[in-house]
């Protein structure tokens, strides 16, 4: 939880508080700040792929640890940055190593360590996160003000250190059993009959079996949560940057548009809780179709919205959806397709995302650019949380050939 609430310093809800400032001091355009983003988002994709099957084997202790040492060094080189071929570097290594270390690491690591209470465990780990993009921006608030946006940077340099580094040194494991522990904390192996519901039945036998990334890929499932983390990355990475801007735009204060950031972030953050009890009860896919419908209405609100009222109420649905998502995400894999094998999976499915989700920032960049609002980008992305919808509702849960009944006989 203390690493997923530093290292949202790297992530849009965040990112955006510095867009302003950052354009107006060094004369940059949307488009170019958005490159950083997109770019850091890619090569985050990228490194997920690559330490998946690491994480599997070796757990996310060194992973973690090394991405905390990137990301406090990056945020030094954006102290210090003066093109913005200087922020593509510094940003998108830094967004690239809290992606792939810290959310990546830490989702295989809760997903290792809990199967019944995977997503009340995730939701701990989802709420550091939010309550991060709801406080982080209040608190380098003042920091900008007074000082510059490049204190602010340097001073979460030294908390990424002290948050992320030490932390995943001293206290990330691989999995319970390395210890002679079970999952959830139990005393001995779970049976059916001390199950809640169906549900927690059905997560364990998954668990039991567990797939391989060559029998995942071949399932519909697979390919129908690519297009998901795409679509959802696509629409809500680029919404989380732009937000503070657009608000702006539409003639809030600076410090009015970083409250819109502190509601959505808040309200995503305290709304993990209820999504992670919710996702210990029915299939994830339900409560990510949830989160795509409430996406596509916080579109339709900011795409129309003409007063700051309006934006608060883009706040509160977009927050609650972004929170919903939060937990999906994290769970998504090992619900499907088991715990063993999560962090290679979820790497398999990088490749792909990592060409479609981060286009998102810059589009919308671009089309700002173009026509002066954000309001054609957010209609878009209405139609993109459409798309993941509609493939979640296609995500059946697979069955694994092992499980499947034979044949009657002829």
């Amino acid at each position: 939880m203390a690493m997923s609430f530093v290292t949202v310093s790297m992530y849009g809800p965040v990112l955006s508080v510095w867009v302003k400032p950052i354009r107006d001091d060094m004369r940059w355009t949307a488009t170019e700040i958005a490159i950083a983003f997109t770019t850091g988002s890619f090569l985050g994709s990228m490194f997920t792929a690559a330490f998946g099957r690491m994480l599997d084997r070796r757990g996310a202790r060194a992973v973690s640890t090394i991405a905390g040492m990137i990301v406090a060094g990056m945020l030094v080189g954006l102290v210090f940055m003066q093109q913005p071929w200087h922020m593509w570097v510094f940003f998108g290594l830094g967004r690239a190593a809290a992606i792939a270390g810290a959310q990546f690491g830490t989702t295989v690591a809760v997903a290792n360590w809990f199967i019944q209470k995977r997503g009340r465990a995730s939701s701990l780990v989802a709420f550091g996160q939010r309550f991060g993009q709801a406080s982080v921006p209040m608190m380098v608030l003042p920091i900008i003000l007074i000082f510059s946006w490049r204190h602010a940077y340097g001073i979460l340099a030294v908390a990424t250190v002290v948050l992320v580094v030490v932390p995943s040194f001293l206290h990330i494991r691989r999995r319970p059993e390395d210890y002679g522990l079970l999952p959830d904390g139990t005393s001995r192996p779970v049976t059916n009959g001390g199950l809640a519901n169906a549900h927690q039945a059905a997560l364990a036998a998954i668990d039991a079996v567990p797939w391989t990334v060559r029998e995942a890929m071949r399932t519909r499932a697979f390919w129908m949560i690519v297009i998901t983390i795409s679509m959802m990355g696509f629409g809500q990475t680029a919404t989380n940057l732009h937000a503070a801007a657009s608000v702006q735009e539409r003639g809030a204060s600076y410090a009015q548009s970083t409250t819109i950031v502190l509601i959505f972030a808040m309200i995503s953050a305290l709304t993990t809780f209820p999504w992670g009890w919710l996702a210990d009860r029915i299939h994830i896919r339900f409560v990510i179709m949830l989160a795509a419908a409430l996406q596509i209405v916080a579109m339709l609100i900011i795409a129309s919205a003409t007063t700051y009222l309006q934006t608060v109420a883009f706040a509160v649905v977009f927050g609650a959806a972004a929170g919903s998502w939060t937990i999906g995400f994290r769970v998504l894999i090992p619900n499907y397709f088991g715990r063993r094998s999560s962090g290679a999976i979820r790497g398999a499915t990088a490749p792909i995302t990592a060409f479609i989700g981060p286009v998102g920032p810059t589009l919308a960049g671009v089309i700002r650019d173009a026509t002066g609002t954000y309001d054609l980008a957010f209609t878009i992305f209405a139609g993109v949380f459409a798309v993941a919808f509609v493939a979640m509702f296609l995500a059946r849960p697979p069955t694994h050939h092992t499980l499947q009944a034979p044949a009657p006989a002829a």
